[in-house]
């Protein structure tokens, strides 16, 4: 066959998958400054306050995005194992009293000069990270040998331990689902897999019980109306938020819930205020992003496996696995499927660490994504 060099092929970026994610983050500023405003006005005598942030957060993960597109895939390959105990080391700092500081109870956080956050947030980065790279190096013992399995599992175990610690639970749950979730797509024999699923489920399920205020939780949530007015407040105020939206909402910015009746409505419940403002016109614009941005990863993972591109597919796996999980746990809180775990909507909810690592995590997959069209298109010049 006659192989020509001369020239290469040039390959866009997706703009599907950034115009969802743009428009998820433009939204969710729009709601957060309308969730916000009274509790802004009412704390700092600035209305704007946490929108404002919230835009200072979001420029800095565009702008990391923006630099991280450009990076070669191979280049996080490298660094994977040192960010994985770069990750642990900061879950230990949050815990050393004048480091990490105390918020609700919980000690998440890490306060440089007026920078604050969450070391669990690139924990979830850097351990997808990590375990893409072991799922591509011992492909074959993950599928053939206990051993294989319970390495991955015991790094995760230590990772959970120092999230119990603070604790944060929410994030325990997201990790394991996505490591286990990681684990069967590459091929894990679904009797270890099911076995492991079930040992999980039960610890996590033990951790529950012998924790009075998870018990509380889970208790609420079965019954949040049984008593509305202490522990059940902030469900039945969602849910009364959410049914007061009804199809098309009762428009922008005019929100009565956010008005002190509903805790956390600019974090955890934004997706409330939304349901409140925008109805279920909005709802299902808003999932409806979110389900193509997952499936959009879960697409691109199979193409770049099809490509023998192992690490990179692995990666896009487990990207599409942590932001949907994530983006599902959040939505069944919201809508009393699940109970309280304290988790933000992705690139929507208040907060810098996840708005910052949710960036990062897109740009790592549209950078998969473009190493692989790249690939395959000058692959096929080549030959002809």
């Amino acid at each position: 066959m006659y192989k020509h060099h001369k020239s290469r092929r040039s390959v866009n970026y997706d703009a599907k998958l950034i115009l969802s994610s743009f428009t998820l983050l433009l939204l969710g500023l729009v709601l957060l400054a309308s969730a916000s405003i009274n509790m802004a006005q009412t704390q700092f005598g600035e209305p704007l306050y946490y929108f404002w942030r919230q835009l200072a957060y979001s420029s800095v993960g565009v702008t990391l995005a923006f630099i991280i597109i450009f990076m070669p895939v191979k280049f996080w390959q490298r660094l994977s194992v040192p960010l994985l105990f770069l990750g642990m080391g900061l879950l230990i700092l949050v815990l050393i009293p004048g480091i990490g500081y105390e918020v609700n109870g919980s000690m998440r956080w890490i306060k440089f000069g007026g920078i604050h956050f969450q070391p669990s947030e690139p924990m979830k980065l850097f351990m997808i990270l990590y375990l893409a790279g072991y799922l591509m190096r011992r492909s074959e013992e993950v599928r053939e040998t206990l051993s294989g399995f319970l390495k991955p599992i015991i790094i995760v175990c230590l990772i959970t331990c120092l999230l119990l610690l603070e604790p944060d639970y929410g994030a325990i749950v997201v990790l394991f689902a996505t490591v286990l979730g990681m684990l069967f797509l590459a091929g894990v024999p679904m009797r270890q897999f099911f076995l492991w699923v079930f040992i999980v489920a039960l610890v996590l399920g033990l951790l529950i019980v012998f924790t009075p205020y998870r018990m509380q939780r889970l208790t609420t949530f079965l019954n949040p109306w049984a008593d509305p007015f202490n522990s059940g407040f902030q469900l039945t105020q969602a849910l009364i938020a959410i049914g007061r939206g009804e199809l098309f909402g009762v428009g922008l910015g005019n929100s009565v819930q956010k008005l002190a009746y509903l805790p956390e409505a600019h974090t955890d419940f934004l997706f409330a205020i939304l349901a409140e403002e925008l109805g279920l016109v909005g709802v299902i614009f808003v999932i409806g992003l979110f389900s193509f941005i997952v499936l959009r990863a879960f697409t691109i993972a199979i193409r770049t496996e099809r490509e023998g591109l192992d690490y990179a597919s692995h990666l896009a796996y487990g990207i599409g696995l942590m932001i949907g999980l994530q983006t599902s746990i959040n939505l069944g809180v919201n809508m009393g499927l699940l109970p309280t775990k304290g988790l933000t909507l992705p690139l929507m909810s208040y907060g810098g660490s996840s708005m910052v690592i949710t960036c990062i995590m897109l740009a790592l997959l549209l950078r998969i994504d473009y190493e692989t069209r790249y690939m395959r298109i000058n692959k096929v010049k080549d030959e002809w």
